[in-house]
């Protein structure tokens, strides 16, 4: 069967040996005579799937000891309100990148008895740039940032630099695609979608000495409740969990973050030297800010733009439309997004852009 070139920003692009091992254990999971989704989530071969996927992140992503791995649900958006609930004391704040930033900033307004400040923003320019953080002073209980914008095509490629208040990241799209030293945070909340498999699972990382900080938590939204649960307060998302694990081993046989860092620079560089190269194409992200992971372009006409798409998918090549805050085209290139794809586009954005030429 042919697949296509996948450019979705998420639920994302998987690898077709991953795919194929998921296929071979669909029916009977290790001999069981059961699919993996119709495990036990108590039993043994689910707490080694389990045991396996937190082992195998906690080495790819070097997580220190002092910090706890949590498997939840609920995606990102859940931990827009679970972060503020046990982390916010009296006083939080947001820096504001983008559409998924504003939403964190939106709920976490909703927390009782806290005040939220947003420090920093890029609103001005429309998103097209990462604001300037100042020091933040250590009457924050926490300073939170997006570490890549889906939407917007910006990242914080490197921890800004805040002072001494404690820093926490929404890192959905761009979590083990790029290096970050976990020690800088106190806490990585992350859907899983983009590039650690498929929709239905959230990854928090949080240090040990900020769980419990707040009693009486609803059992749900307590982190605290999921730590002393190992992850199974309720039933896990099993098969994501399981998904994640083979994403996790496809990882680490490729060579773990480091390599697959150069990869995507590769990939990203590729892209964003078509883009500046040509007279038809156009980045809308300031240069300092741009993502390796989600990379919008435009051609400033809207009926250019969609018969580039039109095109593009007769190829073969789908979800290239931009979101329509931003427009135009995003290609997302996710870790297991494979090279010889964004070479194929490349090669069509010439194509297309030699035919509008001679049309004019």
């Amino acid at each position: 069967m042919k697949r296509v070139y996948n450019f979705s920003a998420g639920p994302a692009i998987m690898p077709v040996s991953v795919l194929k091992t998921i296929q071979k254990d669909l029916l009977s999971y290790q001999g069981s005579g059961m699919s993996v989704m119709e495990l036990s989530h108590r039993s043994s071969l689910f707490q080694s799937i389990m045991n396996d996927a937190e082992s195998l992140l906690r080495e790819l992503m070097d997580i220190p000891v002092n910090y706890e791995v949590l498997f939840l649900q609920g995606g990102a958006s859940l931990q827009f309100t679970m972060l503020p609930m046990n982390l916010g004391k009296n006083k939080v704040a947001y820096v504001n990148t983008g559409s998924w930033s504003k939403k964190a900033i939106e709920e976490a307004r909703k927390t009782d008895g806290l005040t939220v400040e947003v420090i920093a923003s890029s609103k001005e320019n429309n998103f097209t740039e990462n604001p300037a953080i100042p020091l933040v002073d250590s009457e924050f209980d926490y300073l939170h940032i997006t570490t890549n914008n889906t939407i917007e095509g910006t990242a914080f490629l490197k921890v800004p630099q805040a002072g001494d208040v404690l820093l926490v990241a929404d890192m959905s799209s761009n979590i083990l695609s790029s290096r970050y030293n976990v020690s800088d945070f106190g806490l990585i909340y992350a859907g899983a979608q983009k590039n650690i498999g498929p929709a239905g699972l959230t990854v928090v990382i949080v240090r040990k000495d900020l769980i419990g900080l707040k009693e009486n938590l609803p059992a749900m939204l307590d982190y605290k409740m999921h730590v002393d649960n190992g992850s199974m307060y309720n039933t896990p998302p099993t098969f994501a969990i399981y998904a994640a694990k083979l994403m996790f081993e496809w990882l680490k046989e490729l060579g773990g973050i480091t390599e697959i860092e150069k990869i995507n620079r590769e990939k990203a560089s590729l892209l964003y030297e078509a883009i500046e190269s040509s007279n038809l194409y156009r980045s809308p992200v300031s240069i300092g800010s741009r993502s390796l992971t989600n990379i919008p372009f435009i051609t400033g006409n809207a009926e250019l733009d969609k018969s580039f798409i039109q095109q593009a998918e007769s190829k073969g090549m789908i979800n290239l439309k931009g979101h329509r805050s931003v427009g135009g085209m995003r290609a997302s290139l996710y870790n297991a997004f494979p090279l010889e794809g964004v070479k194929e586009l490349v090669r069509f954005m010439k194509e297309f852009e030699a035919k509008v030429e001679g049309d004019q």
